[in-house]
This record gives C-alpha cells, sequence and structure tokens, in this order.
C-alpha cells in the first residue's frame, strides 16, 4: 500500500537564457508534483550570430534583457520561494557572454548560472527522469546553439556529451541546404564517436522536436493531441523530419501554430533527428515536456520526495485541490489490490499496480460536478491532466476507469483515442476498475473505515463480497447487489454475496 505523502505547495520559478529563447515558467510544487502555472516565451536570438561572428547577436541582447526585466516585474508580484536563472550554450560560448552576464545582473539583480555543457546535459536527463522515471535509453536535448546526449536508466544519469549541431550553429554557414547540412551532422556525429550512444529509445527535448511532433500528429491524424510522452517509430520520426526538410519556407510558415521563427529552426531541427535515427540506431522516439528546467528543480527536491512516482502524487494533488480526501483512495486501494492482483498484468513493469493506486486516488474527482455530465467531464479532465509519469495508452487507460467510475456500460468521449491506444483487454479491466470504484464508494458510503468491513475477491468464476456476522447488514440493498453485478458482468463471472 502507498504510504499517505505530505506535499505542502510551494511555488519556484526558471528563467531559462536559452541560444534561441527566452522563458519564464512558474512552477506549483506539490512534493513530487510538478505543476506549470505560468509560462511565457520569448525568441531572442541570442545565439543568432555566434557561428559566424563569437558573439551574441545585438539585438538578441535587448530583447533578451527586455524579456528578463519584464521577467523580474512579473516574479516581484509572485514572490515565489526560489528562483533559478540558468544561461546555456550561447550565453557560455561566446566572446561577450560575460558581458551580458554582468549586464543582466546590473540590471536586475540577477545573477545567471552559465551552464556547462556537460550540466546542461546532466538537467536535460534530469528532468526527463522527472517526468518519466523509468526512461531508458538516450536523451536528446536540441537547443538553439547545441544538442546535448545523455544516457538514462534505472533512475540515473549516466555519460554525457554536448556537440555544436543547434539550429542556429547549422544556419551559420547559409540558407538551408538538406544535403550541405546532413553531410555537416554526420561529420560532427563521426568526429565525436557519438556512435557509442546507440540506443534503441531515444528522448527527444526541446522545442523543435515538440513543434516536428506536432506535425507528425497531423500527419497520421494522431487523436491524442498531448506531447508529453508521446511515442512515435524511427520510420514515423524520419518520415515527418524529411517532409519538413522538402519544404520551402513559405509552406512551414503556413502550417497551423508554426511561428515564423520557428519555421526558419525547424529544417535544421528535423535534419539532425534523421541523421540521429541512423547513426545511433534508434528505434523509437519519446517526446519529453520536461528537460532542463524540470531537472534544476528535480535536483533541488528533497531525496524522499524524488523516489515518489510522479504519476501517483501528481493524482493525490489533483484530488486535494478538487476536495477529494485522500484516505478514500488510500482505503480503495488496500480495498482492490488483492482482487486486482489475481487479474493477468496488462501493462509492462508493474504499471497496473500503479495504476490502480493512481485511479484510486482520483476516485472521487467527480463529486462536485453534475450528475448528468460527471462521467464525460471527469474522463476529459483526466485524460488531458497536466500530470506526468505516464504515456499515453496509460494515459487513456485512467481515462477511462475514471469515466467508467460514474458510467461502467456508457460510451465515453473519444472513441477514437481510447480504439487506437487501447487493447480491448485493457478497455475491458479499465471498465472493470471504474466499476469496482464504484461499488467500493457506494457500498461504503465513501468512508473509509466502513469500506474495511467488507472484503472483494475474484475467483475464476464469480465476484465475491464478503462481510464479517457483525457487519452483515452493510452487504444489504438493492444498490450494492446492482453494483457488484455491473463488476461481475464486465469481468463475465457470476456475483456471490457471503457472510464470513
Amino acid at each position: 500500500m502507498w504510504a499517505k505523502a505530505d506535499r505542502p505547495a510551494r511555488d519556484a520559478a526558471v528563467i531559462d537564457i536559452g541560444s534561441n529563447s527566452v522563458r519564464l515558467v512558474v512552477y506549483r510544487l506539490e512534493g513530487r508534483a510538478i505543476w506549470t502555472v505560468f509560462n511565457e516565451k520569448v525568441l531572442a536570438g541570442l545565439g543568432r550570430d555566434l557561428a559566424r561572428s563569437g558573439t551574441l547577436s545585438p539585438e538578441g541582447v535587448e530583447t533578451a534583457l527586455a524579456a528578463v526585466r519584464r521577467f523580474r516585474a512579473v516574479l516581484e508580484s509572485v514572490q515565489p520561494g526560489a528562483v533559478f536563472v540558468a544561461a546555456t550554450a550561447a550565453v557560455r560560448d561566446a566572446i561577450d557572454g560575460p558581458a551580458f552576464v554582468k549586464r543582466v545582473h546590473d540590471e536586475t539583480g540577477y545573477r545567471i548560472r552559465v551552464l556547462s555543457g556537460m550540466e546542461e546535459a546532466n538537467y536535460a536527463a534530469l528532468g526527463v527522469l522527472a517526468g518519466a522515471p523509468l526512461a531508458q535509453g538516450v536523451v536528446g536535448d536540441l537547443g538553439g546553439s547545441s544538442l546535448e546526449l545523455t544516457t538514462v536508466g534505472q533512475g540515473r544519469v549516466g555519460e554525457g556529451i554536448t556537440l555544436p549541431l543547434g539550429p542556429l550553429a547549422l544556419a551559420a554557414s547559409g540558407p538551408f541546404d538538406p544535403i550541405k547540412v546532413r553531410t555537416a551532422v554526420e561529420r560532427c556525429l563521426d568526429q565525436a564517436n557519438a556512435g557509442r550512444f546507440k540506443t534503441a529509445t531515444f528522448h527527444a527535448v526541446g522545442g523543435a522536436w515538440r513543434n516536428l511532433a506536432l506535425l507528425q500528429m497531423r500527419m497520421s491524424d494522431y487523436p491524442l493531441r498531448i506531447v508529453h510522452q508521446y511515442g512515435l517509430s524511427a520510420t514515423d520520426a524520419q518520415d515527418a523530419a524529411r517532409f519538413i526538410a522538402q519544404q520551402s519556407r513559405g509552406s512551414l510558415d503556413r502550417i497551423e501554430g508554426m511561428s515564423r521563427k520557428r519555421s526558419e529552426t525547424l529544417p535544421y531541427a528535423a535534419t539532425v533527428l534523421d541523421c540521429l535515427v541512423d547513426h545511433l540506431g534508434i528505434e523509437e522516439i519519446s517526446l519529453s515536456a520536461f528537460g532542463l528546467r524540470e531537472g534544476l528543480l528535480f535536483e533541488a527536491m528533497s531525496s524522499a520526495d524524488r523516489a515518489l512516482d510522479p504519476l501517483i502524487e501528481g493524482c493525490a494533488a489533483l484530488g486535494a485541490r478538487q476536495g477529494v480526501a485522500e484516505d478514500l483512495g488510500l482505503a480503495l486501494e488496500d480495498w482492490l489490490s488483492r482482487a486486482f492482483a489475481t487479474l493477468p498484468a496488462l501493462f509492462a513493469s508493474d504499471r497496473d499496480r500503479v495504476l490502480l493506486t493512481a485511479a484510486c486516488r482520483l476516485a472521487d474527482i467527480g463529486a462536485r460536478l453534475h450528475p448528468d455530465h460527471r462521467a464525460d467531464l471527469v474522463f476529459e479532465q483526466v485524460l488531458r491532466a497536466p500530470i506526468s509519469g505516464m504515456d499515453h495508452a496509460e494515459r487513456t487507460f485512467l481515462a477511462l476507469s475514471l469515466f467508467s467510475r460514474h458510467a461502467p456500460t456508457g460510451t465515453p468521449p473519444d472513441l477514437d483515442v481510447i480504439n487506437r491506444l487501447l487493447s480491448g483487454d485493457q478497455q475491458r479491466r479499465a471498465r472493470v476498475l471504474g466499476a469496482s470504484m464504484r461499488l467500493g464508494c457506494d457500498l461504503s458510503g465513501r468512508s473509509p473505515a466502513l469500506l474495511s468491513a467488507a472484503q472483494l475477491s475474484f475467483t475464476p468464476s464469480a465476484v465475491v463480497l464478503t462481510a464479517s456476522p457483525a457487519s452483515a447488514d452493510l452487504l444489504l440493498g438493492e444498490q450494492t447487489a446492482k453494483r457488484g453485478a455491473m463488476v461481475a458482468q464486465i469481468l463475465g463471472r457470476e456475483i456471490e454475496i457471503r457472510t464470513a
């Protein structure tokens, strides 16, 4: 059984001064759960001239300084508990980088931490682990001026390398030429012996690659437009990358949601990804919306918080925000775990148990919603909740489970998402879990103490509800029988109600 966690809310902010963008993100931290509450980006292009002149772009410097002054004004009002100010490749490599750092301090009071290439690689990988603790393989963080490659596995960060393969660095040699750029990328990868980072799974970090993924979603008519932990095959990634590399600037500008400045750099980012797939033997790409900024926050957490599961903690925090008593989720988990442990696993790496725990933390989030629309509203909320630690199939499983908590046989929204991401067995299991949570909540009147007076078990032929003679009245009533029968019906079994 998972313990109830102490998760006092606190705010933290990160000002990330990159080669292409300058960004402020304000986060709400609740134990292991990380929520974005404010996010503002300015495409300053600090590193636009770096490869050619060795200096920061003068226009970029003024744009970046204006952005940081504005961010300071925002933070003076927000007053977060901690503010991290970090700069990466452009400021690190530019001749006038130290002058820029001094000017920022003089004008805003902020002391910039200029990250080394290895530090940048490490924090990007930590960020991926903050959002996906089970991540294995290689993290690739593509910024404006550099690419960092870092190994991850078993919750740890391994070897890293930084390469001058950011779009702004590649663009210094002139207008985009796919053959010329590909030759330059392959030469750099060979010279750096990047082949030692061969991996089946590649975790892609960076705005350009997120835009590429969104474009690939449109190309494949993918129904769930959430980038974090979106997985695509190497073939699909290369198809999208090569499509982008063949487009004119005007064609890219016309893509829905594509900014003009992003369309300038996207062909370079696409070519880098295309080359990496071939060079590293990549089979699958997983997109991460977490990166360097979240890595800074993750490092600053206590070791106890870092050891928690982000999915369970995120679900518990979301439930608490809506007034759900965590004790009910803990009691439901305890009540259901033994029965569900007898069912065959449908997800890898003990994820069935984690998903049950997460679902129980959300079991009552629909309590304050209109009963006629509760199931649909809960489904949409869970499907698109900004909670990390789950892939798209797991996200869909949780959403269907919570829908079934209120409407076990109803037709949920977004059937195309469900049918595309879940097998028939997984859909059935989600409905069983939802119907079982409904049974537990209604049987006990949402009382954790009362729930422990009855037991749920699954036999090969039956769903069994049992209570002691002293608590036998708990099992009386038409509603209890109906709720138990629904669980049995979905499982294809009989319902048995017993007194021990």
